[in-house]
């Protein structure tokens, strides 16, 4: 029996049966951060409980994109007098899904449908009964996901070429159009009907049963799509093309080799891995040509040479997620996303938070796509404009930047807070004045200081010491909603005063959380808010008290349900990824290693269909479950000046970084963990190569000249 590869571990059907999953969820017949997500789809119109739907009987058309507020080209193969308006049934038991890969039998029609594709190029191949006319419906105007179909436009070429676009109608979350342009090939003649931009392509009289159509995407023009196509898909052979999505997929997963004898751990951490690479989509085209939108009229722009990736709701709470395994594991990644990120930033003023049809879209609150790029800059990834970067970043920590705009708010700059959030060191208590959303006078105050000192690290590193020391003191604001009466962050109402009728747990004035999720988000300041709350021990306490409260719950706030109001440690959303390792920080680092393994064990170890029932926000659910398990995180997320990781039992007996030697003069990093066991939680002993690790960290410089980290495992705390 062949042994299996990192590839084979992956379970693209976990989460899949989750209540209430969302259009960008789920991808299966795509490469890594490809353009196209060419995958079935069950139910259409909506933002959540869309998409590809485990428990859902029909299928009812194969789409190309599925990402960050858009969706486009939903096709079917039809058979005869065959209904096919409320979809085909199928079966599980004949469904192939893997990275790269989807294959369906289609009961109703007796077609085999089969998906794969290159980075910018859809192929599907169907396998039709034994009928004298085959024909596929191609469908420009029905709603795909949270976006309805405004226009399109189709031109047929030849007798087996079609072009066009379709025209993704403005959102709640993205304000513009955004224009999608298409070129399709079939390899057999077709004769084409079109009615309301529904396309009817009859194959009749063909001797063959299958049929195979490539559909090339661009954000740019046909004639670019086109040039994707003859780059990327030149010829019909769809065995090809599924055999090199397995080998880029592979590559893509080894990058971290890891050793268990639980079957099930390595499904979980393999599947966790494949969605790290849903944190963004190439926009850009073969040509290097790529769409901005950030001005009243589109301009067409090329990139320098890197990829332009977008499309993603990918920044809220990246600290703690993808950006640490970008960092580390994927450094080219990091540099092409960064690179994307400032040219967002030239061409359109400010570092976008999550982009998307060229376009910003202003999901959630605060700026945290600046420590994205901060911290690969203290990490060593420095090939993009430094002076730039610092460009974009800056603008956002002023009136007309992200910090002065709420959740979603296009056009205005009413609710960000930034004015008072200057002037009184806080943002107050205050009535909504626009139509976003995320209006929340605490949180954004807190994640605003966040940002605040990130940046001021880098304006140190770069020199700017004026700068340095204005967001170094900025940083602090946190403490002004400090209060040491109750030890929480407290919302203030502009009068000074703290809110009355306060409760912890209550969800009024914070982002998706209460205080327990932002009384310690001042991550890089937790000595001193140590001392606010009347010293370590008292943290440490009210801390660890929290965590045990919240084992019944599988530190999780489940929703709607409850809407995080009765939370006390919630690992279901992004602002509270963090917390377990607040302990080391404050000198009790067993107690980190005590609660990230049971974190993981009991959050984030489901291999089921509901898996894992929260957002998983293009994978960084996913990215935060990879880092528990590997023992590595970084609780500052990595902007700042000789970043280093924080050390947790690893759930891996083995592990194995393949260091990019582009980035890091190391070559491997080995990672052995001795006497592994669910009762073996605390470190007793660290050594890398040979040497002893005094306390419970090591310096990301350190780890990527590469060796072997050997940690030993107990099961009594260690002092």
């Amino acid at each position: 029996m062949d042994m299996l590869t990192s590839y084979d571990y992956v379970d693209i059907l976990i989460d899949t049966a989750k209540p209430r999953g969302r259009w960008i969820f789920f991808q299966s017949a795509s490469l890594p951060f490809g353009m196209v997500q060419l995958q079935p789809d069950h139910k259409l119109n909506g933002c959540w409980d869309v998409g590809y739907r485990y428990k859902e009987k029909r299928i009812k058309c194969f789409s190309h994109i599925h990402q960050w507020q858009l969706g486009g080209i939903a096709i079917l193969p039809i058979v005869n007098e065959v209904p096919y308006d409320k979809g085909y049934r199928y079966s599980h038991k004949t469904e192939i899904a893997k990275p790269g890969y989807h294959s369906l039998y289609l009961q109703d029609c007796q077609v085999t449908a089969e998906l794969s594709a290159t980075y910018r190029v859809g192929i599907h191949r169907y396998t039709f009964p034994l009928i004298t006319t085959k024909t596929i419906l191609i469908d420009l105007s029905r709603q795909l996901g949270p976006s309805e179909m405004s226009g399109y436009k189709i031109k047929k070429l030849d007798y087996q070429t079609i072009e066009g676009y379709v025209i993704n109608a403005p959102t709640v979350r993205r304000s513009k159009p955004c224009k999608i342009y298409f070129h399709i090939s079939l390899d057999q003649p077709f004769i084409m009907e079109e009615n309301h931009g529904k396309l009817l392509l009859s194959m009749e009289n063909i001797t063959t049963q299958q049929v195979i159509m490539k559909v090339a995407l661009s954000y740019v023009s046909t004639q670019n799509a086109k040039e994707n196509m003859l780059s990327e898909l030149p010829h019909f052979d769809f065995n090809k093309v599924k055999k090199d999505a397995k080998i880029i997929w592979n590559n893509y997963l080894s990058k971290v080799i890891v050793k268990s004898t639980k079957h099930k751990v390595l499904v979980k951490f393999y599947t966790d891995l494949w969605r790290t690479a849903m944190g963004g989509h190439i926009t850009s085209d073969v040509n290097n040509e790529y769409l901005d939108m950030t001005s009243e009229k589109a301009i067409v722009r090329k990139t320098s040479g890197h990829p332009m990736i977008s499309n993603a709701d990918v920044f809220w709470g990246n600290q703690w997620s993808l950006s640490i395994i970008y960092d580390l594991i994927f450094p080219k990644i990091k540099s092409d996303y960064v690179n994307s990120l400032i040219a967002f930033s030239n061409n359109g003023g400010y570092v976008p938070r999550g982009p998307s049809g060229g376009n910003y879209t202003y999901v959630m609150i605060g700026a945290h796509s600046g420590s994205f790029i901060i911290s690969a800059y203290f990490k060593g990834i420095r090939d993009f404009s430094l002076e730039d970067a610092y460009k974009g970043i800056y603008a956002n920590a002023f009136l007309g930047g992200l910090m002065s705009k709420s959740g979603y708010e296009h056009y205005t700059y009413l609710d960000g807070g930034i004015k008072e959030y200057i002037s009184k060191g806080y943002i107050p208590i205050r009535n909504r004045k626009s139509s976003g959303s995320h209006c929340d006078s605490a949180s954004q105050t807190i994640e605003y200081s966040f940002d605040d000192w990130c940046l001021s690290n880098y304006a140190k590193a770069l020199g700017k010491d004026k700068d340095y020391k204005y967001f170094h003191d900025r940083s602090r604001n946190y403490q002004h909603l400090f209060d040491t009466n109750t030890g929480f962050i407290r919302p203030k109402y502009k009068s000074g005063h703290f809110m009355k009728s306060f409760n912890p747990r209550d969800t009024k004035e914070f982002c998706e959380g209460n205080s327990w999720s932002y009384t310690f988000y001042a991550t890089y300041d937790l000595p001193h808010l140590a001392i606010l709350m009347g010293g370590k021990e008292t943290l440490i306490k009210k801390l660890d008290g929290a965590f045990k409260k919240s084992i019944i719950n599988k530190f999780y706030a489940k929703k709607p349900t409850t809407r995080r109001n009765k939370a006390y440690i919630n690992y279901g959303n992004e602002n509270m990824r963090f917390t377990a390792a607040v302990f080391h920080e404050v000198g009790a680092s067993h107690l980190s290693q005590k609660w990230t393994r049971l974190v993981k064990e009991k959050l984030f170890s489901n291999t089921g269909k509901n898996g894992f029932r929260e957002d998983d926000d293009c994978g960084l659910s996913s990215g935060t479950s990879l880092l528990l398990g590997l023992g590595l995180f970084d609780i500052k997320g990595g902007s700042y000046e000789n970043p280093s990781y924080m050390i947790t039992a690893p759930i891996f007996d083995e592990i194995t970084i393949n260091l990019d030697n582009q980035y890091y003069s190391g070559k491997l990093l080995h990672i052995k963990t001795y006497h592994n066991s669910k009762r073996n939680r605390y470190i007793k002993k660290i050594t890398f190569n040979n040497k002893v690790i005094k306390g419970f960290s090591i310096p990301h410089k350190q780890l990527v000249q590469g060796g072997l980290l050997e940690i030993y495992l107990s099961s009594h705390k260690q002092y």
